[in-house]
C-alpha cells in the first residue's frame, strides 16, 4: 500500500533561497490584456459569464460540457465530458475545477471533485495505478482505461491548492490541501508497480522522470519513456516548490528551471512550434497511436500558453518572450483570421480548421510577447464566439474560458491554507 506523508494544515513560509522573480506572484498584479485595449471590466465580466453559463449550464444537447450526475454521501456529483468522444477525462475534470475555483463557483468545483474521487480515483492497494486517477471513463462512470494521464493530475493538484487558499479546507474529501499534497506526492513517488486491471496487466511508475526532472507523457513507461511539451507547467512547479510537500520542494524548483530550458529545445527555432510528444532532449517523439505526435497538433496548442503564463507569473526567463514573439509571427504569416490548427514543425499546414481553442491559447501568448502584433491576437480572442460546434465544445471551449481568464488578469494564485 502506498504511504503518503500527512498534509500540514498551515501554509509553510517560503524558503528564503527561492527567487520569487518580478511577475504576478511577487507583485500581486496580473496584466489585463483586454483592459489594455480599452474594454471595460463590465464588458469583460459579461464575456466570461456568458462562456461559463453556456459551457457549464447551457443546453445539455447543444452547449454544455458540465453535467449533473446525482448525489452520494458527500453531496452533489457532476462531470465534465469530452462530448464528441462520449467520455469523461481527467484533463476536462481538472480544467473544470480550475475554472470553477477561479470564478468562485464552489458548488460546481465540489461536485466535479466528488465525482472524480468517487468514479476515477484508484485506491486499491492491489491495483498498479493506486493513488492515481483513471484518465478516461464512459459517461456511465465505467472506466475506458485504468491508467492515468499526468496533465489531469497536475491540474487536480493546482486547483485543489487554490481551492484551499480561496475557500479554506473542509473535512474528508473536501480537505483540499491534504488531497493536493497526497496526489502531488504520488506524482513523484509512485513506485514502479505491476498488477491486473480490467484491461489486463499494467505496469505503472511515477509521473516524473527523476534523472531528467521532467513530467512524463504517461507513467506506463515500458513502451518508452518520453514527455509531452504541453504537460510542462513551470508556473505551477514554482508554486509547488513553495507550498507542496516539504520533502519535494527542491525537486519542483529544479523542475521549473528544467521545463524552461526544455521549451527552448522543443520549439522549432524558426516557427516556435513544438510537437505533441517529445523526447527529454526536446526532439519529436513518434508514436503510432497519434499520427501527429511529431507535429504541432492538439496537445501542442497549450505549450505557448504554458510558457507565457510562466513568464507572466514569475518573469524569470526572458527567452519565453522571444518564443511567444516567434510563434505569433508564424501564425500571423499564415493569416491572422484563417490559419489552420495542425502543422509540421517547420510550418507546413496539415489541417485548415481555424480553431477557437488555438485562437485562445495564441492570445495567452501575448502575456509574454513584446511585439505590436500581440494586440492583434488578443483582439482575435475577444471577437471569437464561445465554442459550440460539436467538435469544439469540450477542448476548445475549456481552453477558451481559461484563456479568457488569463488574458483578463482574473486567473489568480491562491496560496493554500
Amino acid at each position: 500500500m502506498l504511504q503518503f506523508p500527512a498534509a500540514k494544515a498551515q501554509t509553510v513560509k517560503n524558503p528564503a533561497k527561492l527567487n520569487d522573480g518580478s511577475g504576478a506572484y511577487a507583485t500581486g498584479k496580473y496584466r489585463n490584456l483586454f483592459k489594455e485595449q480599452g474594454h471595460s471590466e463590465q464588458e469583460i465580466s459579461a464575456k466570461i459569464d456568458a462562456a461559463f453559463n453556456q459551457l457549464f449550464h447551457g443546453d445539455t444537447a447543444t452547449q454544455a460540457v458540465y453535467f449533473a450526475a446525482g448525489k452520494n454521501e458527500n453531496g452533489p456529483l457532476a462531470y465534465v465530458s469530452d462530448v464528441p468522444h462520449h467520455d469523461i477525462r481527467t484533463e476536462g475534470m481538472s480544467y473544470g475545477m480550475m475554472i470553477a475555483v477561479q470564478l468562485n463557483k464552489k458548488a460546481e468545483f465540489d461536485a466535479i471533485w466528488n465525482y472524480a474521487l468517487s468514479k476515477m480515483y484508484i485506491s486499491s492497494p492491489a491495483h498498479p495505478s493506486e493513488g492515481y486517477f483513471s484518465w478516461s471513463l464512459k459517461r456511465n462512470g465505467e472506466a475506458n482505461e485504468e491508467t492515468p494521464a499526468p496533465d489531469g493530475e497536475e491540474y487536480f493538484v493546482m486547483s485543489l491548492y487554490f481551492a484551499s487558499g480561496k475557500w479554506g479546507n473542509g473535512k474528508g474529501i473536501y480537505n483540499y490541501h491534504a488531497w493536493a499534497d497526497k496526489i502531488l506526492t504520488a506524482i513523484r513517488h509512485h513506485p514502479y508497480k505491476s498488477g491486473m486491471t480490467k484491461f489486463g496487466v499494467r505496469n505503472i511508475s511515477a509521473m516524473v522522470n527523476e534523472e531528467h526532472k521532467m513530467i512524463r507523457f504517461v507513467p506506463g513507461i515500458d513502451r518508452g519513456d518520453f514527455t509531452d511539451p504541453s504537460y510542462h507547467l513551470p508556473a505551477f512547479y514554482e508554486l509547488w516548490a513553495r507550498f507542496g510537500p516539504e520533502a519535494d520542494r527542491s525537486f519542483w524548483a529544479a523542475a521549473a528551471d528544467t521545463s524552461r530550458n526544455f521549451f527552448q529545445k522543443a520549439a522549432n527555432p524558426t516557427t516556435g512550434l513544438s510537437s505533441d510528444y517529445a523526447n527529454f532532449d526536446g526532439t519529436p517523439r513518434e508514436r503510432s497511436f497519434n499520427k501527429n505526435s511529431v507535429n504541432f497538433s492538439f496537445d501542442s496548442w497549450r505549450t505557448a500558453s504554458n510558457w507565457s503564463v510562466d513568464w507572466n507569473w514569475w518573469h524569470k526567463d526572458p527567452r519565453e518572450q522571444t518564443l511567444s514573439n516567434k510563434v505569433q509571427a508564424f501564425f500571423a504569416s499564415k493569416g491572422l483570421g484563417q490559419y489552420g490548427d495542425q502543422f509540421t514543425l517547420n510550418g507546413e499546414t496539415l489541417e485548415t480548421r481555424h480553431a477557437n481553442g488555438l485562437i485562445a491559447t495564441n492570445a495567452v501568448a501575448s502575456l509574454a510577447a513584446t511585439k505590436p502584433l500581440a494586440k492583434d491576437f488578443v483582439n482575435e480572442l475577444w471577437k471569437a464566439p464561445i465554442p459550440q460546434e460539436l467538435v469544439e465544445r469540450y477542448y476548445d471551449g475549456l481552453l477558451y474560458i481559461m484563456s479568457f481568464l488569463h488574458c483578463s488578469g482574473r486567473y489568480h494564485i491562491y496560496p493554500p491554507k
